[in-house]
């Protein structure tokens, strides 16, 4: 062994041994010698003596390389003995009287070789080296092993060149054309005799190799002239191999490959559907009906499934009706067994069943009626459906327990699913009848089977019901077209010995909510439903997953039951007594994982049915009272017990009471404004008491951000419920959450404001009064870091929080403005923020980046103007705010931020603040006279006088249409004119 061989050993090693610094050396070695003049000779010398694999894969790998990128410096000589030398390793001839070992070697040797031979043929085919395939031929008598490497030589062309499955630059794609082009004129009928001949020969005693040689004509059919094959030689040969059952099934199934070759090849939709009629392909039917896993079994569904598709491709193609009805003819005949395979053979991934059958389905459309095989197919088809969407046994365990392969599963089902509910839908529209009896007897066959084994089969009929209801309109569903009446019937009346499973149970609860509208015309139903959804079929399940999915389908269908709910009330809290008890127990170690938020559509399902007015008030009283009151009783322990609490108890217990929130905000909704304040009194003092109870939970555990948070939104709720009458609460209350509240939760702070705001207007002047200096002095601190913060800081979590923060302060400035409390902002404390809320106002209404934001401190200065400045001369009710306007706003908002070449008149939103600028300019000359627009056009309008006079003339008018369109021809004029920069500022 001398050093080359040595370094090409050590460079290829991978087994640890060599010592890292050795291997290095060993690779600079190998790469120098590449670089050497006499490396061809010295590859080649080496192919033809040595055995050592990775030697001889090195050798073969640095002569590509070499003729990839010196091929066009390479002398004459050398390009000669390269071509000579490689190409009689492939031939198995001897080179300078030595025999070479390559043909001996692992097929991943012979590959890299066949390589080597395509990249000579890319330079040098048809130009230079015209005979390289004619020359091939004599060779194959040889036997087996060059037969392989003609094999090998033609699937390395096809792969590094000529297939355009691979993505090619425009240079591959020109030298394919030409390679093809040449071989067609030169030597492709010969290779085709050569195929012919050696399947021939060989079928019986090689069959191996005969499947080596059928898959690489398989490449070759889609541009080869299709005659060479499709004659009466050929297509009798492959059928003979496909039929004949002694051969082996590789061999069966590499000629069906090649029939399907045939079969997909592109060609005018006529010579097609001849073709496709010639090949009598029902000689293959039979085939399929054996043993489904084999290679030969997918083979020929392949080849079945192949041929489906391209006749009903030349169905939509073909424009004579005598075209029409043959392939109408033959796909009649195929279907029974393309539908055969879709449902017990595993699928090539290429083939897109839904495409398939949704193609085929759109051609019935066409027909005013369905013959009756067409509606047999639409039968198949449904079977079909429902095969594909059940899902495979195997998988039950992990899809009851949900974990991570249950996840995978069920989204890879749930995708999958989609396109086969879509044809569900389109099958449904061409035959409304047969697709409901066909679901009708699905659900059947479920109801039938009495074993709990068949969970796919019930889960796949009850997916099936659910989606015929997506399919139905209000009306329909409502009146129960067709069968829907006896299909809820059963469906209602059904308990399956199944239910347990958990994709069961999901859909047989989602597919009632789905048939609601029916239900509600027909209340003989309700106790039915109930029943389903407060038995251990719903609520009361045993997986959590399906009790939890229950809960919130559950108050959905009170939601729109409502009060034909009103004589089950006492049944449905019975029923739900033991739900009620453990969500709210103490002992909150004893649940189900899950959080705070689990009892929540209980609850809001128990609000919404005894908050009805056809309730009476005293059992809508005793309702209320018995959830209410132990509830609060909890709180009041719990707060009272605070201080004795060691960690883990008090974190238990916070817990508890954020449960405890959550489930009484929940109820709460069930109870209207109206009801609580004015008809029954009585029930909004429970609300007020249990307000009283939660307020002090921010006395006790001040800093408990997830409490905090859970109080602030049931106190939104309380707004929303008992109106006017929260106000005495509301102090206290305020004067809570404000004492420790950060950033984060001064946002949730200002939308209770905003909602006070909106809902009781000038009503909460004086709460505001009272809170705004602290607001405004803590948010005006907060919000300074964000103008403080550098570049790199603006990601982080904090610089987010605030900008948040002062998004929402700008919404609440504009609330206040808009509703009439402007007077807030003068009160004598809040006074000390006054300049810097106009500083603030005025540097986002010019420059923030949202438009939005800018257009809404516009308004608020446009509201400010009206509310604090008289049209006369008289005193100033805000002294300097006039001069502020007219000298700072005006100028900055109204004219400079608009001239910027940033402020796009094509954007929608730029052109609602544009209108609101152009108002605002109205506004200020209604209030100010020509002290405004004296001021405005000295500024605005060096020159001409009359541009001026124009302007003046607009904003005197009453055409605010008018003076915007003007304005806005006028700031392009002058943007024109200052080219680019502010000179008259």
């Amino acid at each position: 062994m001398d050093d080359v061989e040595k370094a090409i050993l050590i460079s290829f090693d991978e087994s640890g041994a060599i010592d890292s610094e050795l291997k290095l050396q060993a690779v600079n070695f190998c790469q120098k010698i590449k670089e050497t003049p006499s490396i061809c000779s010295l590859c080649i010398e080496k192919l033809c003596f040595c055995k050592l694999v990775q030697v001889q894969f090195w050798c073969l790998q640095a002569l590509q390389e070499v003729i990839r990128v010196k091929y066009g410096s390479m002398s004459l000589e050398e390009k000669n003995f390269i071509r000579k030398s490689i190409f009689s390793m492939a031939c198995l001839e001897g080179i300078n009287d030595k025999m070479c070992v390559v043909l001996d070697s692992p097929a991943f040797i012979k590959n890299k070789l066949s390589q080597v031979l395509v990249t000579l043929i890319y330079f040098e085919y048809p130009l230079i080296w015209s005979s390289v395939f004619v020359d091939f031929l004599p060779h194959l008598s040889k036997g087996a092993v060059v037969i392989d490497m003609f094999s090998r030589l033609l699937n390395a062309l096809d792969d590094e060149l000529v297939s355009m499955d691979y993505p090619r630059t425009a240079e591959e794609v020109a030298v394919a054309g030409r390679v093809k082009d040449a071989m067609r004129n030169q030597c492709v009928p010969q290779i085709v005799r050569a195929w012919y001949d050696i399947v021939s020969m060989y079928r019986n005693t090689d069959p191996e190799t005969c499947v080596t040689v059928l898959d690489c004509m398989r490449r070759y059919v889609s541009w080869i002239d299709i005659g060479l094959i499709v004659n009466d030689a050929f297509i009798p040969l492959l059928f003979e191999l496909i039929l004949v059952d002694g051969l082996s099934e590789q061999l069966r199934a590499a000629a069906a490959g090649c029939v399907l070759a045939v079969v997909s090849k592109r060609m005018d939709a006529h010579s097609k559907l001849s073709l496709l009629k010639s090949l009598q392909i029902s000689r293959v039917f039979g085939l399929v009906s054996d043993d489904n896993d084999s290679d030969l079994v997918s083979a020929i569904a392949a080849l079945i499934t192949g041929y489906a598709v391209e006749v009903l491709e030349c169905s939509k193609r073909v424009n004579t009706e005598d075209a029409k009805v043959i392939s109408m003819e033959l796909l009649d005949e195929v279907l029974p067994t393309v539908f055969y395979v879709m449902q017990n053979c595993e699928m090539d991934a290429a083939f897109s069943i839904v495409q398939f059958l949704s193609g085929y389905v759109a051609t019935m459309k066409t027909h005013s009626s369905l013959q009756e095989n067409q509606m047999l197919h639409i039968g198949q088809i449904l079977e079909v459906i429902r095969t594909q969407i059940r899902y495979d046994p195997m998988y039950r365990n992990n899809l009851d327990m949900v974990d991570m392969i249950g996840v995978e599963e069920e989204s890879r089902m749930l995708e999958f699913r989609k396109d086969l509910f879509v044809l569900l839908r389109n099958v449904g529209r061409v035959a409304p009848e047969v697709t409901r009896i066909f679901i009708r007897n699905s659900l059947a066959s479920a109801i039938s089977s009495s074993s709990d084994k068949n969970a796919e089969e019930v889960e796949a009929a009850l997916s099936l019901l659910y989606a015929l209801g997506e399919t139905m309109s209000d009306e329909a569903m409502r009146v129960g077209n067709g069968l829907l009446s006896e299909l809820v019937t059963n469906l209602l009346s059904t308990r399956f010995p199944c239910h347990s499973n958990r994709l069961v149970a999901l859909v047989y609860l989602e597919t009632i909510a789905r048939y609601m509208k029916f239900i509600q015309e027909n209340v003989q139903y309700i106790p039915l439903v109930l029943a389903a959804f407060l038995d251990e079929r719903g609520i009361h399940h045993p997986n959590i997953y399906v009790s939890r999915r229950a809960s919130y389908l559950f108050m959905r269908i009170v939601k729109l039951l409502k009060s034909k709910l009103v004589p089950f009330i006492e049944t449905i809290l019975q029923s739900l007594q033991d739900v009620v008890a453990r969500l709210t127990s103490m002992n909150l170690a004893s649940r189900e994982p899950g959080g705070s938020e689990d009892g929540a559509y209980v609850f809001e399902a128990i609000g919404l049915l005894i908050g009805m007015e056809d309730v009476s008030l005293e059992k809508q009283s005793d309702y209320l009272s018995s959830l209410l009151t132990p509830l609060c009783q909890q709180v009041e322990v719990t707060l009272m017990n605070a201080k004795a609490l060691n960690p883990d108890e008090s974190s238990l217990q916070i817990a508890n009471i954020q449960q405890i929130i959550v489930a009484i905000n929940a109820l709460s909704k069930g109870f209207s404004e109206r009801l609580v304040t004015s008809s029954r009194p009585a029930i909004g003092h429970m609300f007020k008491q249990t307000l009283d109870v939660l307020l002090q939970i921010l006395v006790v555990f001040p800093k408990v951000e997830p409490l905090r948070t859970k109080v602030l939104s049931f106190i939104h709720r309380m707004v929303d419920t008992l109106g006017a009458s929260v106000f005495p609460y509301l102090p206290k209350a305020l004067e809570q959450l404000l004492a420790e509240s950060e950033p984060k939760e001064m946002v949730g702070f200002l939308l209770l404001l905003n909602q006070l705001i909106c809902k009781f207007s000038t009503l909460v002047r004086d709460i505001l009064e009272e809170v705004f200096p602290t607001i405004a002095g803590r948010v005006f601190s907060a919000i300074q870091r964000v103008v403080d913060s550098s570049v790199t800081e603006t990601n982080t979590e904090e610089i987010r929080e605030l900008q948040e923060l002062q998004k929402t302060l700008y919404t609440f400035l504009h609330v206040i403005a808009t509703h009439d409390l402007s007077s807030v902002f003068l009160s004598p404390r809040s006074r000390d923020y006054l300049t810097s809320i106009m500083q603030l106002l005025l540097h986002t209404s010019c420059h923030h980046k949202d438009i939005v934001t800018r257009k809404a401190c516009v308004q608020i200065f446009i509201k400010l103007i009206k509310d604090w400045c008289a049209k006369s001369s008289g005193e100033e009710k805000v002294p300097g705010f006039k001069s502020f306007i007219i000298e700072t706003f005006a100028t900055n908002c109204c004219l400079y931020s608009v001239l910027d070449k940033s402020f796009e008149f094509g954007d929608a939103n730029t052109l609602v603040l544009f209108g609101e600028i152009v108002l605002a300019q109205k506004v200020m000359y209604e209030k100010f006279g020509d002290d405004f627009l004296v001021h405005f056009v000295s500024k605005g309008f060096p020159s001409p006088q009359n541009l001026a006079e124009q302007y003046c003339q607009k904003l005197k008018g009453n055409d605010i249409k008018a003076l915007r369109s003007y304005y806005q021809s006028l700031i392009e004029h002058l943007r024109v004119q200052q080219n680019g920069s502010l000179v008259f500022r």
